[in-house]
């Protein structure tokens, strides 16, 4: 039997016509790369934080993507369909067979546009910062809120996403982060909730908890005509409700890990101004936590049996390179 990722690289199993299909793996997604549409597939994976094992599953979050998306990325997004296999062939032509997945199906946008590739090329300009702080802000300023959605801003609650985090990691200690980095980012996280409270509570009280993008940086920034930015988090409302301060915090991060202080610096200058939100008192909290989330994200590729080892590998260095950030934060 073929699999999904053998049949859907057939141009002719694919809705609209393309010339060739590339495909890119995630540790949560295969993504099919045509001329001028992406189809993105969730992986039957299961981290705990996450949860696509079952079809339902898969097909309610691929929905939640569209929904979501649609509010930072209106023209991108466009719907859902239907993987079918008749026996021999998957496809997503629609027809005879049973319906064995889901792919969101997305405008492509070109590499060239993304704000790491502008960043790379030495091309982002001042302009460019100011135009995303300025739709950033914009859309914190609407997100939805409310009791139910403030709650997560509470540090108790906070501390599930970051107990999680180490808890995840700790079977990496020696491979991608050595041990001393994990107990010294451990024990600062956990002393910062302790003695700094009152801050999250602040935060809570002047209305900064929204329903946010979750999994802001460089690689989702996107400079089309409408300035469009990608693929939030559909699969868990904890890691999307959250402080606003955390969503910009993770593009800060992604700034700097790419050798842009500079850069980074002036974003949050543009931000702040925009928003009127100074209060950059929990900003290195929220940095380091990204980037311990960019480290473990890259720890789990190396666990998948897809990929092949020259991927592995470069994980294991990004990983490592993650967690080193993390640190600078709180030497």
């Amino acid at each position: 039997m073929t699999s999904i990722i053998e049949d859907l690289q057939d141009p002719a199993a694919l809705p609209d016509e393309t010339a060739s299909v590339a495909v890119v793996q995630t540790h949560i997604s295969m993504v099919f790369v045509g001329d001028e549409f992406v189809y993105k597939v969730k992986k039957p994976v299961d981290f705990g934080f996450l949860d696509f094992s079952t079809l339902d599953k898969r097909a309610h979050f691929c929905r939640q993507e569209v929904t979501l998306n649609r509010r930072l990325a209106e023209d991108i997004y466009l719907d859902v369909l239907p993987v079918t296999f008749d026996g021999k062939r998957h496809r997503l032509t629609g027809g005879g067979g049973e319906v064995v997945d889901y792919a969101v199906r997305m405008r492509r946008i070109p590499d060239t546009v993304l704000m790491k590739s502008l960043f790379e090329r030495g091309e982002l300009t001042p302009g460019h910062l100011e135009k995303v702080a300025d739709r950033l802000s914009r859309f914190h300023s609407t997100a939805a809120t409310g009791p139910d959605i403030a709650a997560f801003g509470e540090p108790d609650r906070f501390k599930v996403n970051t107990d999680e985090n180490f808890q995840q990691i700790r079977k990496y200690i020696g491979v991608r982060i050595q041990k001393a980095q994990y107990d010294a980012l451990r024990e600062w996280t956990r002393g910062f909730f302790r003695d700094h409270a009152s801050l999250f509570h602040q935060r809570i009280e002047k209305g900064k908890i929204r329903d946010c993008h979750g999994d802001l940086h460089m690689e989702h920034v996107c400079f089309t005509e409408n300035l469009s930015i990608i693929d939030c988090i559909e699969f868990n409302e904890r890691f999307r409700y959250s402080d606003t301060l955390a969503d910009v915090a993770f593009l800060l991060m992604d700034l700097e890990y790419h050798g842009g202080k500079d850069a980074a610096a002036r974003l949050w200058a543009f931000y702040s101004e925009a928003s009127g939100d100074r209060d950059d008192a929990l900003l290195t909290f929220y940095k380091v936590y990204r980037a311990v989330v960019r480290g473990k994200v890259n720890s789990f590729q190396v666990d998948d049996t897809a990929i092949s080892e020259d991927e592995k590998q470069s994980a294991v260095r990004t990983a490592a390179r993650y967690f080193d950030l993390a640190c600078s934060y709180i030497a």
